[in-house]
């Protein structure tokens, strides 16, 4: 029996694929900015999130220019050799590139950027397959949103919600009520989506998005300097739910 026609999926949505015009637009926007800047950095993003990379970039917007993703145009965009380098020196920051790493131009002196970057760590929601980085448990009595200030308890409505991640809740005058203490999750351990959710709800911040600068190259020496104690560990490099850059990579 032949298929349906009815039955056939059909998708709503296209993403449009990289062409090789994209690529080769980034390559050379890359090339033009190692031309016009002093310093360029090779970066790792530690929890990544679209939202704070994009405030580093509004930040340093008139002053500095920054790539995130798409690796091997990157280094391409460099070249990965001495016989293939754009500018001397380079190639040595190029083979650096591997995994989720950035460009970051600029002509700020570097202990302005080492010290900026060092400051700049922006609390934020764990995902799923990060670590606790501490054990949480909430008390017996009404069930607090942490976010509010003073903290509030949650309302009527949402009591299903939280019954559905784990708590065994009850209404007492209109309020979700825990008759005892109640363990959201214990340090050290991978988060569950139920876990990350449920202290999102809460209001409870577990991981921190930073920028960690793993080395310099100097125009005007061709030299690449490696920087030391600025490296992101395993945990920080995201959970399951990862966000990419690709879409933000030729943004200003």
């Amino acid at each position: 029996m032949p298929k349906s026609k009815r039955a056939k999926v059909v998708s709503l949505t296209k993403v449009a694929k990289k062409t090789r015009e994209n690529k080769n637009a980034l390559l050379a926007e890359v090339q033009e900015n190692a031309d016009k800047w002093q310093y360029c950095w090779l970066f790792e993003v530690g929890n990544m999130r679209n939202s704070h990379l994009k405030t580093v970039r509004k930040l340093w917007k008139d002053t500095a220019r920054l790539f995130f993703g798409r690796g091997a145009v990157m280094a391409k965009a460099l070249g990965t050799t001495p016989e293939e380098e754009h500018r001397p020196g380079l190639h040595a920051l190029a083979t650096q590139i591997k995994g989720q790493v950035g460009l970051f131009f600029t002509d700020s002196p570097p202990e302005e950027v080492l010290e900026w970057f060092a400051d700049f760590q922006q609390p934020d929601f764990a995902r799923t397959g990060n670590r606790a980085a501490r054990t949480v448990v909430l008390p017996a009595g009404p069930v607090m949103q942490q976010h509010a200030q003073p903290p509030e308890p949650f309302p009527h409505n949402e009591e299903p919600q939280l019954r559905r991640l784990g708590l065994r809740t009850r209404m007492e005058r209109g309020v979700p009520t825990l008759d005892a203490p109640h363990t959201v999750c214990e340090k050290g351990k991978k988060l569950t989506p139920e876990q990350t959710q449920l202290l999102k709800l809460v209001g409870i911040k577990m991981v921190t998005f930073k920028v960690g600068l793993r080395a310099r190259w100097d125009a005007e020496t061709g030299q690449v300097t490696q920087i030391e104690g600025q490296e992101i560990g395993e945990d920080e490099a995201g959970g399951e739910e990862d966000e990419g850059g690709d879409e933000d990579e030729m943004s200003e």
